[in-house]
């Protein structure tokens, strides 16, 4: 067997837990999900080391800005971002099945560490409690809405935990975590989108935070373009120019030769970055009716003419969440519509009606 060389090393985090693992709480029922509000805007560092710099970090769309204040731990992180993802995705999972929730909820933090792939070991309950002490720690001014409410007022992420037993040496067991009512009204408007599970073995907070942008922003559209200035007010990162133009340069490469990311391929020409969604992500979004392997349900295509009636009719909401949330919605039905761009016209028409304004 040959050796192993630095080059055909994959820049992906291992897969830490055997698939077996993730049946053993039905943890993985929940598909990973993410608010829109903190994907396009840079409400994590990026830094792997306290961050505790007094200057807030400002992010401004023209329409919208957000201030992140640290507290004495320091800023919330891109990979304490996992609890957040992890604590929606519970959420959506029991709306959709047709469940109350509420902003509290109680669950097992092994459940966390390997739904997220985190260790299960001492290291990973350690990084989990700062992970929560930093969330609630990092305070926030925004004026972005979610979920057709607009806050202009200093919150936490989340507005406290509590670990409700530990073990004689001290590992946690269960834990209560009360969501804040910004996340929890992105959560109540659906603005939320899914995530492949494969983020949480992306090793760099940069490659994360591409990601997110590129869900966002691009979703199932041919490509999405930005330059290289504009692109660093959105990640947040505070590096030098040519510093974060080499570590945006060094991550496209590695996506060249191996292939790692997910969904979307990233390409630097001239200091403008463009993504493309790549083929296996377009294949769930098919131009073909295929069974949904996750649901059982069907993915069905859509006209040009269809996606431009439907912003018609849903004027302020980006169509790509839209036509996203119509094929999860399509895929729990017993059966395909025998009409698809009748039937995604009119879940965009009762989709307006029910939330308006609140669209991305």
């Amino acid at each position: 067997m040959g050796d192993i060389t630095k080059q055909d090393r994959t820049p992906l985090l291992p897969l830490r837990h055997a698939q077996g693992d993730f049946f053993v709480c039905d943890i993985f029922d929940a598909a990973p999900k993410g608010d829109m509000a903190s994907m396009a805007h840079p409400i994590f560092t990026l830094s792997t080391k306290p961050d505790t710099k007094k200057t807030p970090l400002r992010g401004h769309d023209g329409k919208s800005y957000v201030e992140v204040r640290p507290n004495m731990i320091g800023l919330a992180t891109v990979h304490d971002r996992d609890v957040l993802i992890y604590c929606i995705s519970q959420v959506m999972a029991a709306l959709n099945d047709g469940k109350q929730v509420q902003r509290t909820l109680r669950f097992k933090a092994y459940d966390l560490l390997v739904a997220t792939n985190r260790p299960v070991a001492g290291t990973g309950y350690t990084g989990l409690k700062a992970a929560l002490e930093r969330l609630q720690g990092t305070q926030i001014e925004t004026n972005i809405t979610t979920g057709g409410v607009e806050q202009i007022d200093g919150f936490s992420l989340i507005d406290r935990y509590r670990i409700v037993r530990e073990t004689r040496d001290g590992r946690m067991l269960d834990l209560e975590v009360t969501l804040s009512d910004w996340v929890f009204n992105a959560i109540a408007g659906d603005d939320v989108l899914t995530l492949n599970r494969r983020y949480f073995q992306l090793r760099k907070p940069l490659e994360r935070r591409l990601y997110e942008l590129a869900r966002k922003q691009c979703g199932t559209q041919p490509e999405w373009k930005c330059g290289l200035e504009k692109l660093q007010g959105r990640t947040g990162s505070t590096s030098s120019d040519k510093e974060f133009r080499r570590l945006v340069k060094a991550i496209c490469k590695a996506d060249e030769e191996h292939n790692h990311m997910p969904d979307y391929a990233f390409r630097l020409e001239a200091d403008i970055l463009t993504v493309t969604p790549k083929r296996e992500f377009l294949d769930t979004y098919a131009a073909k009716p295929q069974q949904d392997r996750l649901t059982g349900g069907y993915i069905l295509p859509l006209s040009p003419d269809t996606l431009e009636r439907a912003r018609e009719l849903s004027p302020t909401w980006d169509i790509n969440v839209l036509v996203g949330e119509w094929r999860t919605y399509a895929a729990r039905q017993k059966e395909p519509p025998k009409n698809p761009d009748a039937a995604f016209l009119g879940f965009c028409k009762s989709w307006y009606e029910k939330r308006g304004r609140s669209g991305w």
